[in-house]
């Protein structure tokens, strides 16, 4: 008797625990079916992300080229026209030489060009004499663009009097050619391709959509539909509701995931210097962050267009604009800045500039790891109490 009824709770423990893994299984079953058969699940999960690459890759490009500047030639002595033709053989820039300062200003004015190059009828003179300068008048309206092509004029400008200088040819431009030599090199994007950071920090939107948004819509579909209140009279736990839901959407994710790693692998030929497993699973713990974000949104909030609206703010827009995937983090305000300390994007972000670009930086990994880590942590068991609460 004694045996017996010891060995009666070790029977009815993995009596249980064999009913809620059938459980589990019939609700994730249950789940998959529905998100297959469901054409928004399989537009937002695998069409989007597939819309988001080609969009990024090809249609978005943060890069200057053939930018259109105007050379003013006001005398076009020989040492002038070696200039100008200097900038036209550039592949930054589509040059349009004029004779007079009036008509450039007008297409500048009208938007034809982007800038002007006023080289001065006495430049030769003053070229041989050391003390030659050249004007240059950018469009200000983009604050970034005319950064960038007032770089590119000083760098070709600069290459052109450097090697004046290699040949023993007299003269130099004031302020560009001095005694000192800047050997510039760029780290971890060596062409300089604004791709090699888009396409990798597109991981973010794919994983944010199909886990905040989707999730947060399904859920909130159910609340109005009211099948959720049916398993609630059911044996079925609240965990066990949230591994049925979140399952098959973190295996939706993860084909968004591979999708994303193979285009920009293969398609648009970003390099990927990290570990794959460390980007995998810095990948898997976003994707349950952001799971649970969405879990969360729609156990608040029980209506479709609401809960979409909420998930958009919380998650997609943070994720595009606040995490350091478009705009620099340094350059935000000191208050926008520590907002972002409490957005997962912003980890995620870091993790996937490192292992794309640098390699496994574990320096940059392990905090950004474990503050996900912790993050998924906190909300799955966030998520938990709130169901629980609404079972009770």
């Amino acid at each position: 008797m004694s045996e017996a009824s010891a060995a009666g709770p070790e029977a009815h423990s993995a009596t249980s625990g064999r009913r809620r893994g059938a459980r589990v299984r019939a609700l994730i079953r249950k789940e998959t079916r529905q998100m297959v058969r469901d054409p928004s699940s399989i537009a937002i999960g695998v069409i989007l992300p597939l819309i988001l690459i080609m969009l990024f890759g090809f249609g978005l490009s943060l890069d200057v080229r053939n930018v259109p500047l105007a050379i003013v030639l006001e005398q076009p002595s020989g040492d002038a026209v070696d200039l100008s033709e200097a900038l036209r053989l550039s592949p930054y820039f589509r040059p349009l030489v004029l004779q007079a300062m009036a008509p450039a200003e007008q297409l500048l004015q009208r938007g034809r060009v982007n800038g002007i190059l006023d080289i001065p009828g006495d430049f030769a003179r003053r070229l041989a004499a050391g003390d030659a300068q050249v004007q240059l008048i950018v469009d200000g309206s983009d604050a970034n663009s005319a950064r960038i092509i007032e770089g590119y004029v000083e760098g070709a400008v600069g290459s052109w009097s450097a090697q004046r200088a290699a040949e023993g040819r007299a003269g130099k431009l004031a302020g560009i050619a001095g005694p000192v030599d800047v050997q510039a090199r760029l780290w971890f994007n060596e062409s300089d391709e604004s791709r090699y950071f888009l396409v990798p920090g597109l991981l973010v939107l794919v994983m944010t959509l199909i886990g905040g948004l989707l999730t947060a819509m399904v859920m909130a579909r159910e609340w109005e539909l009211g099948t959720l209140e049916a398993l609630f009279v059911t044996p079925v736990r609240s965990e066990e509701i949230l591994l049925g839901k979140t399952l098959p959407y973190f295996g939706l994710a993860l084909v968004g995931f591979v999708l994303s790693v193979l285009s920009a692998k293969f398609l648009f030929e970003v390099p990927l210097r990290g570990s794959i497993w460390v980007l995998s699973l810095a990948s898997m713990l976003y994707t349950l962050v952001a799971l649970s974000i969405g879990l969360l949104i729609s156990s608040a909030v029980k209506n479709q267009l609401v809960a979409s609206q909420l998930a958009a703010l919380t998650t997609f827009m943070p994720a595009l604009m606040l995490s350091g995937f478009l705009f620099d983090l340094r350059s935000m305000p000191a208050a926008v800045r520590l907002v972002t300390y409490l957005l997962p994007a912003r980890y995620y972000v870091a993790l996937l500039q490192s292992l794309f670009l640098a390699g496994d930086v574990w320096s940059v990994i392990v905090p950004n790891v474990l503050v996900l880590a912790l993050m998924a942590a906190a909300l799955a068991l966030g998520g938990r109490a709130v169901t629980r609460k609404r079972l009770a």
